[in-house]
């Protein structure tokens, strides 16, 4: 009986956080310095370095893709782009990408109100 009870527990809580595969294209911006002014989608930004961007990817600085529209995705480490510091991403940080993943909601109790992105996979569209 317990068995049985932990099973359907397992699968309600499996369908309470929703996920679903897609790609998503946009451009990779740090999440800080985009959140204070929109316009820093480069990796230089206004009375910071020329890379501040790639600076700030490399010290572990939350990683976001902001597509055309303006929605905006945390980027997490599921496969391990988002992994070692963002070592897989730093490379492309102002570059437009099209990640794939799992989308989720943010979790209830997060600071932010954004989807994530569990990426798996990268694909470069332009510098």
């Amino acid at each position: 009986m317990k068995k049985i009870a932990l099973a359907v527990a397992v699968v309600l809580l499996g369908f309470g956080a929703s996920a679903y595969a897609a790609e998503v294209s946009g451009i990779l911006v740090d999440l800080a310095c985009y959140t204070k002014d929109k316009a820093n989608t480069t990796n230089a930004h206004a009375g910071m370095s020329a890379t501040c961007a790639q600076d700030c990817a490399t010290k572990g600085q939350q990683v976001a893709i902001v597509t055309p529209k303006g929605e905006v995705y945390e980027v997490m480490a599921m496969g391990g782009l988002a992994g070692e510091s963002n070592a897989k991403l730093v490379p492309h940080m102002s570059h437009t990408v099209t990640l794939t993943g799992d989308i989720t909601a943010p979790a209830a109790d997060s600071k932010t109100k954004n989807q994530v992105l569990h990426a798996t996979a990268l694909k470069m569209i332009s510098k």
